[in-house]
């Protein structure tokens, strides 16, 4: 069921740095281990709706209403270029914060969550991807689709929040230079809006 071309695919599609792996980053960076993982949970979480538009059959609407994509498209954008005017604006030091206290860790993983469920191309790519990987003579193709589609999730949730790792073990160098927090605030920000720019000049 798992094949190795799956497993060998997905692991290249996942490690590739994106919006999801750009903001896991930055909440290692910034806010620490903890918010690191609910960064990564948020990020995997946001592909559970494009999962289900597949399974419903709206990610073939997406694909063929250029109106549909452009709306989801540009909302994608839009929030995009919100987080980098935020991230640019925000002068507040490095430093370890409990996400646990007054909504942070919903916070956290909502604003993960609206990154991935605001990108449209990752709902051609589940049309597009995982289907070619179900067997045309399984007995139960959507118990073969939602099982692919859990080893790439899990496969997401472990690579994001490994990144966000490697992004905490480097926070003391961080912390100790001021000079190194701007750089990799408007680092952040042009990662954010170069993404945003880069979404809406794609067509599909």
């Amino acid at each position: 069921m798992f094949s190795a071309e799956f497993l060998l695919t997905s692991l290249v599609v996942v490690l590739i740095p994106g919006t999801g792996v750009i903001f896991t980053v930055s909440s290692g960076l910034m806010h620490g281990r903890r918010a690191s993982l609910f960064a990564s949970l948020g990020c995997t979480l946001g592909i559970v709706p494009h999962l289900l538009a597949t399974i419903l059959g709206l990610a073939a609407v997406m694909h063929t209403s250029a109106v549909a994509f452009q709306m989801l498209k540009y909302a994608g954008v839009v929030y995009l270029l919100y987080l980098a005017v935020a991230t640019w604006r925000d002068r507040s030091a490095f430093s370890v914060q409990d996400v646990r206290r007054k909504g942070g860790v919903a916070s956290l993983v909502l604003r993960a969550f609206l990154l991935n469920i605001l990108n449209p191309k990752l709902t051609i790519f589940f049309l597009a991807f995982l289907p070619q990987f179900v067997a045309a003579d399984s007995m139960s193709p959507l118990g073969q689709l939602l099982g692919l589609s859990a080893v790439f999730m899990a496969m997401t949730f472990v690579v994001f929040a490994l990144y966000g790792q490697l992004a905490h073990a480097f926070r003391t160098v961080v912390i100790e230079s001021p000079r190194v927090q701007g750089w990799l605030r408007r680092s952040f920000a042009a990662a954010f809006a170069g993404l945003g720019v880069q979404l809406a000049l794609t067509d599909r």
